[in-house]
């Protein structure tokens, strides 16, 4: 698991203070992951536009179109088990991948330089209350995003396929 906040050299944290206002949810939403689509792919994961940040590239299949999909996100190790949370920066309703991982489950990942092939599973109950924790612990951002919707913010674990 990354480094708590506290002990994270200051720029990262002044990046993770902006990415938690406005203007930061705002380009964390509309710029970052344009950005960081093309440099995560052509690196497989390995490289991406937030520095000290646990980023996947995520390719999943759309739940209309059936087209393939990639999606920069965030996300937590949890062994070999990867947590990605559908926060959507506290918007009120789901991120597109949410819905396409409820369709269509099985999808693949690059990450750190590794592509796999995962099962997404939705998490409920005191699984989800743990996970909950530990992303809070992670990033007090998630917080905020809970605050600013009426939705309860869903939790998606994604398991190696062997």
């Amino acid at each position: 698991m990354p480094a708590p906040p506290e002990t994270m050299p200051w720029p990262e944290r002044l990046i993770r203070k902006f990415l938690m206002s406005r203007p930061g949810i705002w380009y964390g939403r509309y710029i970052l992951p344009y950005l960081d689509l093309p440099l995560l792919y052509l690196s497989r994961g390995r490289y991406s536009m937030s520095p000290g940040q646990p980023i996947l590239l995520l390719f999943t299949t759309g739940a209309r179109s059936g087209r393939r999909r990639a999606t920069p996100m965030v996300y937590l190790a949890d062994g070999d088990r990867l947590i990605v949370i559908a926060s959507n920066g506290g918007r009120d309703r789901h991120p597109g991948w949410y819905y396409n991982l409820r369709a269509h489950p099985l999808v693949t990942a690059f990450v750190a330089g590794r592509a796999g092939r995962y099962q997404a599973r939705l998490v409920e109950g005191d699984e989800r209350a743990a996970l909950w924790r530990m992303a809070l612990e992670y990033y007090e951002g998630f917080a905020l995003y809970e605050q600013r919707t009426a939705r309860r913010i869903p939790i998606f674990v994604l398991e190696p396929l062997r």
